[in-house]
């Protein structure tokens, strides 16, 4: 019997993280901003991160991310400055198959 979770031919299962910004997010992120760019350019280059980027309207960002888990995924995201200084206040995870 196939497993129900496996991603179909050509497609890679990845995490669809939404980060939700605090409502003064885009003052109190300024100081931490150059750290946050910099590891998320780092996770991003080494593959851990497919694709990040915020909404135009700054209400949350979007990061796809590789992991075996749900949980693995937001503990990634968990350890970016932004979450540890209170400028994304709310995370969710989905998994998603990204077109290879």
């Amino acid at each position: 019997m196939p497993d129900p979770d496996a991603a179909p031919a050509g497609m890679e299962p990845v995490w669809l993280v939404e980060a939700t910004y605090a409502p003064d997010a885009a003052e109190t992120r300024i100081p931490f901003r150059p750290r946050h760019l910099a590891r998320a350019a780092e996770l991003k280059a080494a593959g851990t991160i497919v694709e990040i980027g915020a909404f135009t309207d700054a209400s949350s960002a979007i990061v796809i991310v590789r992991a075996e888990s749900e949980a693995a995924a937001l503990d990634i995201v968990r350890a970016d400055v932004y979450v540890t200084n209170g400028i994304w206040v709310e995370l969710r995870a989905r998994r998603f198959n990204r077109l290879e």
